[in-house]
């Protein structure tokens, strides 16, 4: 399972996560916005979790197309004009992402679940079932 970089047209991609400054007041901050996640593989599925901290469930989307897997969040402020907070330092802001993965071909897409348990939102990819070739002795006549 790949996962869906932005490519820099400054640096080859080796460079792309060394270089990075974890400011959120650099130019390109979203890209600290970004949860962390984990790919993990077992002998019937792969697992994707995603930490996301402070976001619903209802406010996360999931889509399947062809093989890309996405994983998105909108979330809104209601009254933006009324939030006063002023961070000295912030270092998330997970309100608004979006995760790409290539999906291997031996991807159940059919039956990919999800479920969302203390800010973890875990992924089960499972794998398709390979029917083994029966075994069929033919009589000589």
């Amino acid at each position: 399972m790949n996962l869906i970089k932005r490519s820099n047209p400054l640096f080859a991609s080796i460079f792309d996560e060394l270089l990075a400054e974890n400011r959120l007041d650099s130019p390109n901050y979203e890209n600290f916005s970004i949860p962390a996640i984990n790919i993990s593989e077992k002998k019937a599925n792969f697992v994707v979790e995603i930490v996301i901290p402070g976001i619903s469930k209802d406010n996360v989307v999931i889509e399947i197309e062809e093989n890309t897997l996405k994983v998105s969040s909108k979330t809104t402020d209601e009254n933006p004009a009324e939030d006063t907070t002023k961070y000295l330092r912030k270092d998330f802001d997970f309100t608004n992402f979006e995760r790409k993965f290539t999906l291997p071909q031996i991807i159940d897409t059919e039956n990919i679940s999800a479920t969302h348990i203390n800010g973890i939102l875990a992924i089960s990819l499972p794998k398709k079932v390979e029917e083994k070739a029966m075994k069929k002795m033919v009589e000589i006549s």
